[in-house]
């Protein structure tokens, strides 16, 4: 059973509306930085850690890439959670009195183009449950925020607009972290991700040669990233994502072969599709 789950951020930020779409009956703990939540749940004083790991419009967390080959927890799960940003203001504003809004600058550059054709002047804030906190705190005439539906329930703010952004469609990728591994036993009627870490042998084509194995036996890559770490630019590491489970022949060929190739290798964790994959294509 999980009681609590640990999230970078303020209450109503968009990681504390994934907690309670994930975990509605868990108590959600916000922590200063990423680093903290997935320490909250190595150390035991929570069960699992939620933590975004890329966002369809403004691309990949690069911290999280730096803190996945140090911590000892592993991927049991992921979220995908649409971003609906909100306009925001103190109870019985019109939209028509308000001349600034706060926000992340993610958010509000995001929503440039409405601010801009309603003559809204942005300005920068920490986070978007910050803004709108503040905003209740200390409100003033002409003052609005762009955050979430539940920063404005939380703050007891006014939604003057729901889908504020520019771009429909625009999602965030989330993955559970907990101590202990789930999902190891493969089930036929399941669809798995299975997320792993490795750096290649200095040796030439060696990238090309160990992802070979999953393109020969029929497994499908979805995400591949390369980043550097540890202070030196001497070895890329890279962070992979495939369909498939490690109990599954095709998938125990490919990584015998990536074993091969590679100079360390680390399972993060199997863990099943989220629906937001599943299509008629998928495979």
């Amino acid at each position: 059973m999980v009681n609590t789950v640990a999230y970078q951020g303020t209450r109503g930020a968009y990681s504390h509306l994934a907690c309670l779409q994930v975990f509605p009956n868990a108590e959600a703990l916000a922590c200063d930085d990423f680093h903290s939540a997935l320490v909250m749940v190595e150390e035991g004083k929570a069960d699992r850690a939620m933590i975004p790991l890329e966002n369809s419009t403004a691309g990949r967390v690069e911290e999280i890439y730096r803190l996945l080959p140090n911590t000892s927890l592993s991927i049991i799960g992921e979220h995908f959670e649409p971003v609906n940003h909100c306009l925001l203001a103190p109870k019985g504003t019109e939209l028509a009195d308000i001349k600034e809004v706060a926000s992340h600058p993610q958010a509000l550059a995001q929503c440039q183009q409405r601010l801009r054709n309603l003559g809204i002047r942005p300005r920068a804030a920490v986070d978007t449950a910050v803004a709108a906190r503040q905003l209740s705190e200390q409100p003033q005439a002409g003052q609005g925020a762009i955050a979430s539906s539940l920063a404005a329930e939380l703050y007891d703010l006014a939604v003057l607009r729901q889908n504020f952004q520019d771009v429909s469609g625009n999602t965030t990728r989330f993955l559970v972290f907990a101590r202990e591994q789930e999902h190891q036993q493969y089930q036929a009627d399941e669809h798995y991700i299975t997320s792993l870490l490795f750096t290649v042998r200095n040796i030439p084509a060696a990238l090309y040669k160990a992802l070979g194995g999953f393109a020969t036996n029929g497994v499908n890559l979805i995400k591949l990233e390369s980043y550097m770490d540890g202070g030196t630019m001497e070895a890329s590491h890279f962070h992979v994502d495939m369909y498939g489970h490690p109990q599954q022949p095709a998938m125990q060929h490919a990584l015998e072969e990536l074993r091969y190739f590679a100079r360390e290798l680390r399972l993060l964790g199997t863990y099943p599709a989220h629906h937001y994959r599943h299509r008629a294509d998928f495979v």
